[in-house]
């Protein structure tokens, strides 16, 4: 009779536990369920005091931003035309060094009444004409009002109005990894407003250009690995609002995944004078030189903390009248602190011929003012 009695509360205890544990299991089940599907996907935004701030992002919210990015760019490839230097260029580059053969680049409209944005390599030098295609087709003559073979930039005319125009963004302020989208006709009019994207993957870039024996920098670039090909050179670099943050020029061909555009802070000052008096006569101080980074490219022996050195000085110039000599580093221009090239040719695209500007220098290991007056390019 024991024997029975200790088997039967054996089974029951048994019982018991096993049914416990079995609730306990339940309400623990529940309980994990209920807060992971309140969990929903989550990404940090810094504010402006650098406090994170939690945003949920659903999946509709994902489509709908995708959307509206492809929109933008649908909006600024409206922009972009092609260029030939050749009036009856044809439609196929697939022959033997066709694009160079037929000239055929990108360029993108600035203004309704038909400023276009390039490269000088692609529409030719100021006060020659190029031959520009527009998305519904037709092809104008159009007359190079501007040009710059050290930036490889060029403004042209055509006689259209009410054209459908990009907008420009600020260069000085993009930052490695932020995403971009490049647009041009990369092999010809057949793939013509080609859209590829990538990321900024360098700023102030320097790249060396080997042409008819030899050697020139392009300084400053905005490096990112957007595909870009031969036939995109003058079209646009664009961020997601769909701004024009530099113009696309060259691309290292020994290299995949790795192109260049101009940025578009460099020839801003010049667009806003053609918007504003329909004209542009550019000043000139008459010199070349090299941002800081590129001195141990040329001489190792030379060192600067600041401001760009001068390589070249055009004969007759305003800076040879004045003297300034190869080896001076110009720290300032007027009240403005310069560390490239670009922020010295950016100023002075502000400035007319004959206006006067005061630059200070480092010569011999002390500085100098130099007053100069500006010329004409």
């Amino acid at each position: 009779m024991y024997k029975y009695k200790k088997n039967g509360n054996s089974k029951l205890k048994n019982i018991i536990i096993i049914m416990t544990i079995t609730i306990l299991t339940s309400i623990l089940t529940i309980l994990l369920y209920r807060m992971y599907e309140g969990i929903n996907i989550n990404t940090y935004e810094p504010d402006s005091n650098g406090t994170a701030i939690r945003t949920i992002q659903t999946v509709q919210e994902v489509k709908e931003q995708s959307k509206q990015i492809a929109d933008v760019v649908e909006n600024v490839t409206q922009c972009v035309v092609g260029i030939s230097k050749i009036k009856n260029a044809g439609t196929t580059v697939f022959l033997k060094d066709g694009t160079s053969s037929l000239g055929l680049g990108s360029g993108v409209i600035i203004s309704e009444n038909g400023y276009i944005l390039s490269n000088e390599h692609v529409t030719g030098s100021k006060y020659s004409n190029c031959y520009i295609t527009l998305e519904n087709g037709k092809t104008y003559t159009g007359s190079v009002v501007w040009s710059d073979s050290t930036v490889d930039l060029s403004i042209s005319k055509i006689n259209v109005k009410n054209l459908p125009y990009a907008n420009l963004g600020d260069s000085d302020n993009v930052r490695v990894g932020e995403i971009v989208y490049a647009i041009g006709n990369p092999i010809g009019y057949q793939f013509q407003r080609t859209v590829t994207s990538g990321i900024i993957s360098a700023i102030n870039r320097t790249v060396r250009i080997d042409e008819n024996g030899k050697s020139t920098y392009m300084e400053d670039l905005i490096q990112t690995d957007a595909g870009i090909n031969p036939g995109n050179s003058g079209g646009p670099l664009i961020n997601p609002d769909g701004k024009i943050i530099g113009i696309n020029s060259v691309k290292i061909e020994s290299a995949e995944g790795i192109g260049f555009a101009v940025p578009i802070n460099i020839v801003k000052p010049i667009i806003e004078r053609y918007m504003k008096e329909e004209k542009f006569e550019e000043a000139s101080l008459g010199i070349f030189a090299y941002d800081k980074e590129i001195i141990p490219y040329i001489d190792e022996k030379i060192e600067i903390q600041r401001g760009i050195y001068i390589a070249q000085i055009s004969l007759d110039s305003p800076a040879a009248k004045t003297g300034l000599k190869v080896g001076d580093v110009i720290t300032k221009i007027d009240n403005l602190e310069l560390s490239k090239m670009s922020d010295l040719r950016s100023y002075i695209y502000t400035k007319s011929p004959g206006d006067e500007v005061n630059l200070s220098i480092y010569r011999n290991k002390r500085e100098i003012q130099i007053r100069v007056k500006l010329g004409v390019k």
